[in-house]
């Protein structure tokens, strides 16, 4: 799994990084131009941006083409890896799919966003009240954009049901780890 899904690591990862820096400032526009919905609340909210989303193709099709290489490099990760069970590891497939794995990291964190924008839960946190939303919240903080990244995956590797939501879950797992990283190296401003 870790094999297959590393770009999508390190794309979440750069793309972070990417959208604290001063360069290209003027994409920093929320992808739902401040637009409200009859409640009046925004669609998804300021911290969903066109400089994040261009963020998350470049820099995935950067960490595909990076980690397909180091795959070829070590036959070991080449073998497991199952973006390469039925196509060949290439420049070509690799941007393709890195450009499909930020895509989808970027769109499933929508619907995640619009919930939370409908349930008035401040941007960049989660739910404060009640257990069971909270930790609904952290797990949907997690795993949104996995759902996209393993369907992704699902497309060049089939997997049954159980297989895919199993991947989601161990992702999720992982994503939380490296958030209480990065909120460790200052690289968020919550762990949550």
């Amino acid at each position: 799994m870790y094999i297959s899904l590393m770009p999508t690591i390190f794309t979440g990862i750069l793309t972070m990084i990417w959208c604290k820096l001063p360069i290209l400032a003027a994409l920093n526009i929320p992808i739902d131009k401040e637009k409200r919905l009859s409640d009046g609340k925004r669609l998804f909210g300021q911290n969903k941006t066109w400089k994040g989303l261009l963020g998350y193709l470049l820099l995935g099709a950067v960490s595909s083409i990076v980690w397909g290489a180091l795959c070829q490099s070590l036959p070991y990760l080449e073998a497991r890896n199952y973006f390469y069970v039925y196509q060949q590891n290439t420049f070509s497939f690799n941007l393709a799919t890195g450009l499909l794995l930020g895509l989808a990291y970027a769109l499933f964190e929508l619907p995640n966003s619009f919930l939370k924008r409908r349930l008035a839960i401040e941007e960049g946190k989660t739910a404060s009240r009640g257990r069971l939303k909270k930790a609904f919240f952290i797990f949907l903080d997690q795993a949104d954009s996995l759902f996209g990244c393993v369907l992704v995956l699902a497309c060049f590797y089939p997997m049954t049901p159980i297989f895919y939501l199993s991947y989601v879950l161990i992702s999720a797992g992982t994503h939380l780890l490296l958030n209480i990283l990065l909120y460790l190296a200052h690289l968020r401003r919550n762990i949550f």
